[in-house]
């Protein structure tokens, strides 16, 4: 006797899905919990318990869109649509856009559609901090953002819940927006002269979307920890130059293939240079081999980051009852 339907017969009829909105996302955001579980997803990452393929990227004459779907088992399968597209700057948005997708495990089943856009500016920054908790000094107490764009926000925000800093310098190309920047924090300051503020540093945090390097490796003194988030092939942020002074930190080997998976600073670097984080933390909490060392963190931002924080959003959103829904 027939026990179910064909599958001519089965159709998937309306299915509700919740929706989560940029404001949405930035409610249910829990930053110290991002910090948190981003700092267990590099562990997962190394274990090879979390699926991250390669990112493809779609170029079209105004810019282009790349994606990156993630899963471990327990959890929703991800995927984020990333588009960035330099010129919305000219017409009031974002030039960062993304949109996020969370898919049922058993059954692949879309159960959320969110806003990614708040989620990739503060993953990519909150990975960042997660190297400065874990890479730099305890007694770090001076840092400068380089940018004072969405990530150099998203950085001074978040900087303060790993260390107890007492100045934190910003620079940027345009220097009011530095200025402005510096305002929201009470121990932020706004400078001019970067070359001062980097040699005086315990952290630097380049946070910039620069085609060349913002800094000069000879300003980074020994003991400073650098992290670099920046994405601009050909060249990048990052002065290549520092990788020869300092140990290099990855959230993943991926790093050094070709853009658009991998870094545009550590193009014909040899990966055996690098540190994959999350290994550094299967070994010790505490990965740095002494004061006098430059650490260095360079980040391609991996799906495992956007996944992490998607999570704690829509179980934010549940434990709400939250009940926006779109039926599709």
């Amino acid at each position: 006797m027939k026990q179910t339907k064909s599958a001519a017969e089965i159709h998937k009829g309306e299915q509700a899905v919740v929706t989560l909105s940029e404001a949405d996302v930035k409610r249910f955001m829990n930053p110290k919990r991002l910090l948190e579980e981003l700092r267990e997803g590099f562990c997962q990452v190394a274990r090879n318990e979390m699926q991250v393929p390669a990112r493809p990227q779609i170029t079209t004459p105004k810019g282009f869109m790349l994606s990156m779907p993630a899963w471990i088992s327990g959890g929703p399968m991800m995927v984020k649509m990333v588009n960035v597209f330099e010129d919305n700057l000219e017409i009031n948005l974002p030039n960062h856009l993304a949109t996020i997708v969370l898919f049922d495990e058993k059954t692949g089943n879309t159960i959320c559609i969110m806003d990614g856009t708040y989620i990739t500016g503060v993953r990519t920054a909150a990975s960042a901090v997660v190297s400065v908790e874990v890479l730099s000094r305890s007694n770090s107490k001076v840092a400068t953002i380089v940018g004072a764009g969405v990530q150099g926000r998203e950085h001074l925000g978040l900087l303060p819940l790993v260390r107890n800093f007492d100045k934190i310098y910003i620079s940027s190309l345009v220097h009011e927006d530095a200025v402005q920047l510096a305002e929201t924090s009470p121990i932020a300051e706004s400078v001019k002269d970067l070359e001062s503020a980097i040699k005086t540093s315990d952290v630097i945090c380049l946070a910039s979307h620069a085609y060349e390097p913002v800094i000069k490796s000879e300003w980074v003194q020994p003991g400073t920890h650098v992290s670099s988030v920046g994405y601009a092939p050909p060249h990048g942020e990052l002065p290549v130059g520092l990788l020869e002074k300092g140990r290099l930190f990855v959230e993943d080997s991926c790093a050094f293939e070709p853009t658009p998976i991998g870094c545009a600073e550590l193009t014909g670097i040899d990966p055996s240079t690098g540190i994959v984080i999350g290994q550094a933390l299967l070994t010790s909490d505490t990965p740095r081999l002494n004061d006098q060392e430059i650490t260095i963190y360079k980040a391609m931002g991996i799906a495992m980051e956007d996944l992490v924080a998607a999570r704690i959003a829509y179980q934010a959103a549940m434990a709400e009852n939250h009940q926006t829904r779109a039926v599709f």
